[in-house]
């Protein structure tokens, strides 16, 4: 089991990215995929997760309406689309998951971040 974040950047306050996590080992429906950040000097944030029983999706309340997490069945992704970006969400972006349908914690596998840097 793999996961890789990929797709960060930099980008301009007010702007959007696109993250995906590619998966190896397991097709991307198949497990509960989350996606957590974590900055210099800082605790590691839960951002969002989308559970594979039932594609429910799920939102720390601080991220909700600027976040949006969803699975690319076609490129076996599970990809994180944010917009709005603020300077307090630079941050390596981490894809992630617990080995089971539902979104739950903790995460058995994680894969290499990848960065996002949001400019003031």
């Amino acid at each position: 089991v793999q996961l890789q974040a990929s797709g960060g950047g930099l980008v301009q306050t007010g702007g959007s990215l696109r993250l995906s996590c590619t998966v190896s080992g397991f097709s991307s429906n198949y497990y509960a995929i989350g996606w957590f950040r974590q900055a210099p000097g800082k605790e590691r944030e839960g951002i969002a997760c989308i559970s594979s029983r039932d594609d429910i999706s799920y939102y720390a309340q601080s991220r909700k309406g600027r976040f949006t997490i969803f699975r690319d069945n076609a490129k076996n992704t599970v990809d994180l689309l944010m917009m709005n970006l603020k300077p307090e969400d630079t941050a390596a972006y981490h894809c992630g998951t617990p080995q089971n349908s539902s979104c739950q914690l903790p995460l058995r596998y994680w894969g290499k971040g990848t960065l996002v840097t949001v400019s003031s």
